[in-house]
Order: structure tokens, then sequence, then C-alpha cells
């Protein structure tokens, strides 16, 4: 073949695939869609934390004031054809609570309905009446330990897990110590806030439906509907429509607004669209588990770490959902990257009667690595050390294991992450502004250091076996075809660059098709900071292996040379369309043990620091973060554009978590369910930023790369919440920094302690 000098390769900043559409208006998102003849659905929520549904009546009214039902449907759990369940690890959850079943949930879904237009579904809405016999709630983890309230088996915990290094026992340990350090950390729930709502539209043709929205993963939402539907996959499409932000909140819940919308479809004959407005999709949908980890960590003199003794426990809600995966990898970080012969981690989800709680961006690791991040701060300070000398002595580095035991080779960026931002440390240090007693700003800074493993946990990559597909279709496009949905991350961007340097191509002649369950293969969930990494590489194997084959045929035709572009098209002519799938295989020597937890709980790591200058006013307690300084092990970035951008808005969320964002519950009830007053970080709060990459190559990655997507969100917040201890210093006790968020009131209240 000819070498084309013209191509965009891996490593390279283009501009993304699909940003034009998206700046000049015409990606359609869902509830930019329609049908002829579409209706539109809402859902009837319940009032109560915990009850028992007694009836749901049509209101009549009387005279002027009666109710015109003729043009509305209404769904209830007695319209189900298949199973009345979200199926997606077990089979707990009700797409609809029936009549007589328990309501376990503020805002849970009770009945749909339709009309034709949205002010006659929302008129149906007021009218349409249930009835409740409300019972005693268990709405903290506190309350339902106490198992007086039963919403899980008899001792409402969802999982448990238990991970054990060492052989000696870890209680005399710590006592022997030179030192330890205790402490008791709390986070709150977070919210997505994606900038799209969540939102589905439903149509059937005869038995056949088709079900469009924005979503993370088509094939969760496939695996769901064939439960509730009673449908095969022949007689279903889920098709994912362009898609505002997921962060998580759009894994497994769009299962249960498709479910809706289909149903309410089923029933009503036409097209429905169900589309959420903000405040009931704050109200009712997943978000970050809240969590108490309790912490212990014993230190000799010189500073090494002898023991750790950690309690982690998660506010699951009132399903099952993800928690259970969500809690393993809470507890697989727990002992964060730091080297330890003798680490015990306890963890516990527990059910209560609040909204169920799901994935969200870090997936469980953001909790743990506020709490270990605390005590490496707070263990500097009793050791007489620096945040950078003591992290520096005890971090993980090649050769060394992990909490699960599992050897380090290969691929271990932690020296490297440390190295660049204490670069930045040190040039600094001469800028901070004078913080001496009386002034009313006081500066402080603050460092944290972490790490995140790429891919699903354990053995789960070789049970799902994810496949792509890239072929050269009969029109001589290319194309490639996987599951992994883009929602803003820039995976059709990165999947076109991987694929256009295997073949030899300019990215215009890849073609990333939309997901749609009837036209590419099942990838895999778009989750686990796997995309690249994981699916990337199937994808760079499919394009390396259609390569071979259009050379092997345009030789056979004496076509040597050709470009390849111009001999897949003259291939396509004469064969039609040729495609390549492949699937994934990880890497040799990745052993697990799902009983005693221990081994490699993923193929590799990515190892991140970040450090933070705060300054903070004493008359009004707020914060503001000036810099932050953020370096990322992420093995090789495909765009280095798309990626920085990848790490500086993970960056903002922890940063918001940190300091502003705060669900506010009452009874189980979320109180702050619009953007007024459940903040987010804006544009004006952002920092100066410094965002560097660190390219430890990962072997069985696509060119190196290894998964990014999540470790930005992990350790942050840590590191302001630090800066904010260094600034206040002797104005507040250390554990007054130990619950997230860090808002203007709690920093008052800290105040106020001590003076």
């Amino acid at each position: 073949m000819v070498e084309n000098k013209k191509l965009f390769s891996v490593g390279q900043d283009i501009g993304r695939v699909d940003g034009v559409a998206k700046v000049n208006g015409s990606a359609q998102y869902v509830d930019d869609l329609s049908y002829p003849g579409m209706w539109h659905g809402m859902t009837k929520r319940s009032e109560v934390a915990h009850g028992v549904l007694k009836a749901i009546v049509k209101g009549a009214g009387s005279g002027e004031t009666a109710f015109d039902w003729s043009d509305i449907v209404v769904v209830t759990a007695a319209d189900i054809p298949g199973r009345n369940t979200i199926l997606l690890m077990e089979e707990d959850q009700p797409a609809l609570v029936s009549v007589g079943n328990h309501i376990r949930h503020m805002d849970e879904a009770v009945a749909l309905v339709a009309a034709p237009t949205r002010a006659r579904a929302l008129a149906a809405l007021g009218a349409l009446e249930i009835e409740v016999e409300e019972l005693a709630a268990a709405v903290t983890p506190d309350e339902a330990l106490k198992a007086e309230v039963k919403i899980y088996g008899d001792d409402n915990i969802f999982k448990s897990f238990l991970i054990e290094k060492g052989d000696e026992d870890i209680d005399t340990l710590l006592a022997s110590c030179a030192h330890v350090v205790e402490g008791t950390y709390r986070t709150g729930a977070q919210e997505q806030m994606y900038i799209e709502t969540q939102g589905m539209i439903s149509r059937w043709d005869g038995e056949n439906c088709h079900i469009i929205g924005s979503m993370q993963c088509p094939f969760y939402v496939q695996k769901a509907m064939r439960t509730l539907l009673d449908i095969t996959d022949d007689a279903l499409v889920v098709e994912q429509a362009v898609t505002g932000g997921g962060f998580g909140g759009k894994e497994e819940y769009p299962s249960m607004i498709a479910g809706h919308a289909a149903l309410l479809a089923k029933k009503a004959g036409v097209p429905v669209k169900l589309i959420y407005e903000r405040d009931e999709d704050i109200a009712a949908t997943t978000k970050r588990h809240p969590s108490v980890v309790k912490h212990r960590m014993g230190f000799d003199e010189a500073g090494n770490i002898v023991a750790i003794d950690i309690d982690v426990v998660f506010d699951g809600g009132a399903y099952l959902t993800l928690t259970p995966v969500v809690l393993s990898r809470g507890v697989l970080h727990a002992a964060g990257p730091y080297r330890c012969a003798n680490t015990r981690v306890r963890g516990r989800a527990v059910a209560t009667n609040t909204p169920p709680h799901g994935a969200f961006r870090g997936f469980g690791a953001p909790q743990t690595t506020f709490a270990y991040e605390r005590q490496m701060q707070k263990a500097a300070k009793a050791l007489g050390m620096s945040q950078f000398a003591l992290r520096e002595k005890c971090m993980l580095v090649e050769g060394d294991t992990t909490s699960t035991s599992q050897l380090l080779k290969g691929s271990v960026g932690s020296i490297e992450v440390m190295a660049a931002v204490k670069e930045h440390d040190a040039k600094a240090l001469d800028t901070r502004i004078d913080d001496s007693a009386g002034a009313s700003i006081r500066r402080g800074r603050g460092l944290a250091f972490y790490f995140h493993g790429a891919g699903f946990t354990g053995s789960g990559e070789a049970r799902l076996a994810g496949r792509a597909t890239v072929a050269l279709s009969a029109s001589g496009q290319f194309e490639v075809r996987s599951s992994s949905t883009d929602i803003g991350q820039g995976v059709r961007t990165m999947f076109s660059q991987i694929s256009a340097t295997a073949l030899g191509v300019e990215v215009d002649a890849i073609e990333v098709v939309v997901p749609a369950t009837n036209k590419v293969p099942d990838s895999g969930p778009t989750v686990a900071s796997r995309t690249t990494m994981v699916v990337g590489k199937v994808v760079h194997e499919a394009s390396v292996a259609l390569r071979e084959k259009i050379e092997a045929w345009a030789a056979d035709k004496g076509m040597q040379g050709m470009g390849l572009r111009e001999a897949g098209a003259a291939m396509a002519r004469e064969e039609g369309e040729v495609a390549i799938t492949s699937q994934y295989k990880p890497p040799e020597g990745i052993e697990w043990d799902d009983e005693t937890y221990t081994g490699s709980a993923y193929p590799c790591y990515g190892w991140a620091a970040c450090l933070i200058d705060v300054s903070v006013d004493l008359d009004t307690a707020e914060v503001t973060i000036d810099r932050c300084v953020h370096a990322v092990d992420l093995g090789k970035a495909i765009n280095p554009t798309i990626v920085k951008g990848q790490i500086e808005g993970g960056t903002l969320q922890s940063l918001g978590w940190a300091l502003w964002e705060e669900v506010i519950y009452k009874g189980g009830k979320v109180q702050n369910d619009r953007m007024t007053n459940c903040i987010i970080p804006t544009f004006s709060d952002a920092p100066e930023m410094t965002t560097i990459l660190v390219e430890e190559a990962f072997d069985f990655g696509p060119h190196g790369a290894k998964g990014v997507g999540e470790i930005p969100m992990d350790g942050p917040c840590a590191a302001v919440v630090n800066a904010v201890e260094d600034a206040l210093g002797e104005l507040a006790s250390a554990s007054s920094f130990d619950t997230l968020p860090l808002t203007p009131e709690a920093i008052g209240r800290a105040l106020r302690s001590v003076s």
C-alpha cells in the first residue's frame, strides 16, 4: 500500500467529529425528536417514604370540575406484559408499584399517564389519585441497620465485603504502632446534573418495539425490556439518541424510563415521549452513594505504614441497582495507593427508604479516596513530615502489592505524577499571600495522591467479552460498530482516530455508527474507565485485521500500488460488505478470587496527584479555589485536547462535591430539587487549571492507553479540604474537615467551635 502522508494519527489533536453538529444545533437530542401522532407521558409518584399502595383512582370530580379522561391513557402495574421488574443485578425493583405492595421510597413510580399534549398529561397527573397506608421508614443507614423496618432481607444489608492482607492481627499491630491516626469521614449524595435530563421515546409496529433516548448502555436497556415487556431481542431495537451527559446517571436508570415509555406507547397505540423536568430528575433518579468511612492507620517512627483498618458503609437507597459493584470498587480502593503489609477493609451497603443510589463517575472510589487522603494529611502532621514527603515514602511503585496482593508490574505512574505536581509546588512557594494573624483572608495548599483501577473488576472483562466490528461497507465507507456510547467524552472521535491509524486512512474515511442494538455488537457498558482501554483495543485489532484483508485482496488483484481507501472501494464494489468482529481478551496473568477478594483486581491502574491552592475568607467563611495542578497518568492520550477536557471536567465535579454540592433530604425526600438550590460549580467557580498528561504506557491498551474518565473525580475534593485545613490551621480542629461538602456554614461552625 502507498503510505498516506496526511493521516491524522493517534496522539494528535483533531476537532471532534460530532462538534459541528452540536455547535450549530443540528444534533438531535431526544426532546428534539418527534413522530407522527406522538403523545406525551408523565409519571405519578409516591409521596411517602414507605407504605402500602391501596388503590389508584381516576379522579372524577363533578359538574364543571369533572375531568375528561377520554383522551388519556393510564398505565399501572396490571398492564405490564412481562415480569414487573427493572432487571439489572436482581429483580428487586418494580417498574411500577402494584396495588397491595410496598412503596419503598419517596417519588417512586406508581402509575403512568399519556395524552396528546404535555398540558393534558400534566392535568391528568393531577387528577389521578393514589391511596396509601403509610408505614414507618428507615431513611438513614443507622436506622436501617437496626432492622426494625425491613427493606431488604432480614438485616437491610445489600452486600458486604472483607479484604484482608497479611498474617498478623490488625488490632495488635495498631496497638503497638508509634503513631495511630484515626478518623470518621462522611460524604453526602451527589447529583450528576447532566445538561440533558432523562428522556425516552417508544413506538410500536405491531409486536415490534423501538426505543430511542438518552443513555449510556443500550444493551442494559435491552436486557431490562426483554423481561419487562416479555419481548425477544429480534422484536426490540434500543437506540441511543445524541446524549447530553451521563456521568453514570444514565447507566442503569434509563431502563426505568424506557420501560415506562414503552408501556405507555403499547397501550396508547401511538409513539410516546417521556422527558423528565429537572425537579423530577433530581428527586427520583440515582445519585452518588452517601458514605461513612471509619479509618485507622498505624505508622512506625520512620513514617512507614504498619497496619490499616477500614470500615466502609454506603447508603444504597431503596433498591439494589448497581450498589454491590459500587461498594466493591470503594473497598478495593480504600487502602489507597500506599504500601502496607497488613490491611483489613470491611464494607457494607445498606438499604434505606430513600431513592436508590447508583452509578456516578468514580463509582465508589471518591468516597474512600477522600478518607485515606485526609488520613495521610493528618499523619504527615503527626509525624512532622511534609505532605509530599510522607506520600513519596509510602507510595506504591512497580514491584509493590496492593491491598488485594496484586503485584504491580508495568504502567505504574505513581512517581511521575507526584514529581509533576511537586515541581509546581516548588515554583509557587514565593507567590503565597501572607496569612499573618489578623488577616481576613487565609491561604492554604493541599495535596492528594490516588489511583483508579481501569476496566471491570477481576474477571469481569473476561466474562463480559466485549466485541466491536470494523467494516468496509458496500458503499466503500469504513465503519466502526460498537455499543460504546458518546455521552460527551469524545468516544466517536477517539474511535475514529484509533481505527484510521490502524487502517492507514484519513479520519474522515471513518464513520462511527450510532449505537443501536440491531446494528452493533455488545461491547459492554460505557462505564468503568474501560471504553478507550478495552473497546478501543478491540477496535484497533479489528481495524488491523480489516486492513490486512484488504491488502491481501488488492495484492491478489495486482493492485499493490493503490492506497487502502481506493483498494477498499474497489473491493466493496466487487465483494460487497466486508466486516471484521473482534472480541476482547484480557492480558494473561489476570488472576482473581471472588471469594477471598484477592489477586489482580484490575489489569492496570491510572495514577494521579492534585495540588490545590485556596483562599478562605474568615468573615464570610467562603472558600475560593485559586489554582489546581492535576497530573494524571493515562497511558497514552489518543486525543490530548479531548482527554484534557475529560480531566478538567471531572476535576470541577470533584471541586464542586468538596465545597458546594449538597443534596438535602428530609424524611427521605430530596428538598432541593432545583438548579437554583441544588448547587453545582459554574465557569466562574473554576480555578486556574494546569493539567499534566503523564503517559506510562499500558502494553495491552490501544497504543498504550488506559482509562481516564473516572480518576479525575477521585482526589481533588480531598486536596481542597486539605488546603482549607492548611489555611485555617489552629483556627479549627482537624476533625472539622472530615465531612463533605465543606460549605461556608460548615466552616463557620468549625471556626466558632474553637474561638
